[in-house]
């Protein structure tokens, strides 16, 4: 199993950028695919990427695809998740999750999840 554990959220005006890390704990980091969703409150919690394993394979929300990029490093038992050119409508708590199979966009099919971090952007 693996624990994440989320940081390098913050405030920052639209247009803006951040990154986002998710160190996880657990020798079996690399046999686990690995996506972040987040939740907008009075929102359901909603998919935002995932990473494959080996990081090869990635897939986004059309929402943010072109401007959110993730990434994995293996060696550092870490995922990351650039974000440019921030909205408004991107503020939302961000969660790092391991995929256990299925549907990677749906929360349910994933097992192990951070606490969060906040993400503000600012008009």
């Amino acid at each position: 199993q693996v624990q994440p554990v989320e940081s390098g959220g913050g405030l920052v005006q639209a247009g803006g950028s951040l990154r986002l890390s998710c160190a996880a704990s657990g020798r079996a980091f690399n046999s686990y695919g690995m996506g972040w969703f987040r939740q907008a409150p009075g929102k359901e919690r909603e998919f935002v990427a995932t990473v494959s394993r080996s990081g090869r394979s990635t897939y986004y929300a059309d929402s943010v695809k072109g401007r959110f990029t993730i990434s994995r490093d293996n060696a550092k038992n870490t995922v990351y998740l650039q974000m440019n050119s921030l909205k408004p409508e991107d503020t939302a708590v961000y969660y790092c999750a391991s995929f256990r199979g299925g549907s990677y966009y749906l929360p349910n099919d994933y097992d192990y999840w951070g606490q969060g971090t906040q993400v503000t952007v600012s008009s």
